[in-house]
């Protein structure tokens, strides 16, 4: 039995904020007009609404697919509240009563969540997985900076969007998931970080903001290396050429050409999502899967970067 990616849908917010409105919000440093855009190659970002929570967001993309389900799981970085798991709250928003629960890896959140779906779906388990995100990275974002260096300790927020997506995953004879590969430097963990929330820091609103380096961020990626990803291709004898669809992470267009390049991705296998969408956070694979344009049989490539830091490859026939 194998595990099928059967639809895939997502949600994103009606409201849009620009780079350049992005930058009139910042208080207190002033960077160079333009800056942001430059830099990521993001134009612009969706924002939820204030009384939307990540919960609305995941079950406004679920609304989109079939609900014979036996089990949701909420795969994203971003959570309603510490308790009860923000599954529960989508599940009630939809009327399912199956079971339920939360997986939780950064930007990585929804390919370990599909992950999790195909091993429980492999083993007999569950037949049909509803696997979805609601990224609400907007409430976390610092707009009072003190100076230079407390900006460039939250310029990460500044590329992140709101979004929410949907996968179903369902068991299938014929075709489906056929590889899936996943690691983690965790040592790393602490150049990116929303510290708040959690027994280290509870209730000070100081630690309520994404903090991060990004520098340091990409070093870490690149030490870590491609071979994650290249042995994909050597274990299972395929190339990039193979696939309708390569969809990888997406944080700015500089860092998606140079992975791109050092990984030997044809361009026009990529969806490029940054520039219209900004930084979707878990949302941004499913994002570039609804949009390129594959074909029932096909096969797509899903390569993940999350922080702590994670990396994940998955291979499908759809």
């Amino acid at each position: 039995m194998k595990a099928r990616i059967v639809d895939i849908a997502t949600y994103l917010p009606g409201h849009t904020r620009t780079s350049a409105e992005v930058e009139e919000l910042i208080e207190g440093f002033r960077a160079p007009r333009g800056l942001i855009e430059r830099l990521t190659g993001i134009a612009a970002r969706h924002v939820a609404a204030d009384d939307q929570q990540a919960s609305d967001l995941a079950a406004e993309a679920a609304r989109r697919l079939d609900h014979d389900v036996d089990l949701l799981v909420f795969a994203s970085a971003s959570q309603d509240m510490v308790e009860p798991a923000t599954a529960h709250i989508v599940a009630a928003k939809l009327g399912l009563s199956c079971p339920v629960f939360d997986v939780k890896n950064a930007c990585n959140s929804l390919l370990n969540g599909v992950q999790v779906a195909e091993a429980l779906i492999r083993t007999g388990t569950h037949r049909r997985v509803l696997v979805c995100t609601g990224e609400v990275p907007s409430r976390a974002i610092r707009w009072q900076v003190s100076d230079r260096e407390q900006f460039v300790d939250s310029f990460a927020g500044y590329t992140l969007s709101d979004a929410g997506a949907a996968v179903l995953v369902a068991a299938d004879r014929r075709r489906g998931i056929f590889y899936r590969d996943f690691s983690a430097q965790s040592t790393a963990w602490a150049i990116g970080t929303l510290p708040g929330g959690g027994s280290a820091h509870p209730r000070d609103p100081e630690y309520s903001y994404f903090r991060g380096d990004g520098r340091r961020l990409k070093e870490a990626f690149e030490k870590v290396g491609p071979d994650l990803f290249l042995n994909a291709l050597k274990r299972t004898g395929l190339t990039w050429d193979d696939f309708a669809v390569v969809a990888v992470h997406q944080v700015a267009l500089p860092y998606l050409r140079f992975l791109a390049d050092t990984l030997g991705i044809p361009e026009d296998r990529l969806v490029v999502t940054l520039p219209r969408h900004g930084n979707c956070a878990s949302a941004t694979l499913p994002l570039q899967l609804q949009l390129g344009g594959w074909a029932p049989g096909d096969r797509v490539a899903m390569l993940g970067l999350g922080g702590g830091i994670s990396m994940g490859v998955m291979l499908a026939e759809m």
